[in-house]
């Protein structure tokens, strides 16, 4: 249970910094949280798969931003097309 509330923080965390990262046109504070909670498995997976590991905190961070601003990109993409 406990790893289950450090991840969403993490993921939290992420989708805020995301949003921050990537300036307007986002999904709104509610929509970026979740965006960085979905980063947050979607970049695991990245790093995971490149067997790239990560420590600690800050590194969990920064991969669950990297993930979220990757996924804030092809939504936005979506968007556009549509």
């Amino acid at each position: 249970m406990n790893d289950l509330l450090w991840f969403l923080l993490v993921g939290l965390i992420a989708g805020w910094l995301a949003g921050v990262l990537m300036g307007g046109g986002g999904f709104g504070l509610v929509g970026d949280l979740l965006v960085g909670v979905l980063g947050a498995v979607l970049g695991g997976h990245l790093f995971g798969s490149a067997i790239i590991g990560v420590h600690g905190l800050l590194g969990s961070i920064l991969v669950a931003t990297l993930g979220a601003v990757i996924l804030l990109v092809c939504l936005r993409v979506v968007r556009r097309l549509t």
